[in-house]
């Protein structure tokens, strides 16, 4: 019987894994945690805690009292948010990393999901269509913190044959929930506004592009990819995946296909440097050829749902 966990399960990918595992394997047999334990609107069979991650005789008691088989461990700070305070943020991201694979490593559960980050590029990887090997040179908490944490997860299962599994994650846009801070939020937030018929001012230049994938895709990417036999994966830092990407004037563009009205205007501020530090384009070809990854949302289809799901929310103000 397949039990898991969801640390972090309150946050922008969290709020949407835990219903979408509900539905793989029952809600009995999901348990959903963060600080303050999340609310479950979706399936009331979901049990939810609060946990701290850095906690680990808590996090220890969980995974033995609800026999938990694999963690899906989602608990971080962003990129943009990092920034503002680099000590707690490096220790949170990677205390929080090891006390999981720590877990695994004695046998206490079976398969763990950790997502990764564009971020893990820098300045001298190569600006497009990124390679799965490409140099990495980061050069914000985040992306330091992700590079590393790639690096323990190889290390547990070259050493310990920890079955653990990541996704170097582009700019996730979803409607469900508000995001967390990130330096690709920006697309969010004018999806958001465009959708209730509000201007936006954007905290990234016209010409930023970046790589961007609907929150869907990114569920079935992970579902996908903790479901793929062992065997199957071949890479145990982190994947890329991808499916569009573009700047704000082309995002500007796509939605006035739909919003004629909407305008984006520009004030960058210090997410500016760290969007210039990263791919503008991923090479996930690895993923695809692996474990047969592909996305269903390209850039216009992504648009359009995201305006029509933020069109049943309430106004952004």
């Amino acid at each position: 019987m397949r039990r898991a966990l969801v640390i972090g399960a309150g946050g922008q990918i969290g709020t949407e894994l835990t219903t979408r595992l509900a539905k793989e394997l029952g809600g009995l047999n999901v348990v959903a945690s963060d600080l303050n334990a999340p609310k479950i609107s979706e399936n009331t069979a979901i049990l939810s805690l609060n946990l701290d991650v850095l906690d680990q005789v808590r996090l220890r008691q969980i995974v033995v009292d609800h026999e938990i088989s694999e963690i899906y461990h989602l608990a971080a700070t962003l990129s943009a948010t990092a920034e503002k305070n680099p000590g707690f943020s490096w220790h949170l991201n990677m205390q929080s990393l090891l006390n999981i694979l720590d877990l695994a490593k004695e046998g206490l559960i079976q398969k763990v999901f950790w997502p990764s980050s564009v971020a893990v590029f820098g300045p001298g990887s190569p600006k497009s269509n990124t390679p799965q090997n490409a140099f990495m040179n980061p050069n914000t908490v985040y992306g330091i913190s992700k590079s590393a944490g790639e690096n323990w997860c190889n290390y547990y299962f070259e050493k310990y044959n920890v079955d653990v599994r990541s996704l170097r994650f582009p700019g996730l846009l979803g409607y469900k929930s508000d995001p967390g801070g990130g330096t690709t939020d920006y697309a969010l937030w004018a999806l958001k506004n465009a959708a209730h018929d509000t201007p936006y001012i954007s905290f990234l230049e016209n010409n930023s592009g970046l790589p961007m994938m609907h929150m869907e895709d990114a569920i079935n990417g992970i579902i996908k990819l903790m479901n793929a036999k062992s065997e199957q994966v071949k890479v145990r830092t982190a994947y890329n995946i991808s499916s569009a990407s573009f700047t704000p004037e082309e995002l500007e563009k796509e939605i006035q296909k739909f919003k004629p009205a909407f305008e984006i205007s520009y004030q960058s501020d210090f997410r500016q440097a760290i969007a210039n530090s990263w791919p503008d384009s991923l090479d996930d070809s690895e993923a695809r050829l692996d474990w047969d990854w592909n996305p269903k949302y390209n850039f216009s289809s992504m648009v359009e749902n995201i305006l029509e799901g933020f069109k049943k929310t309430s106004d952004p103000n």
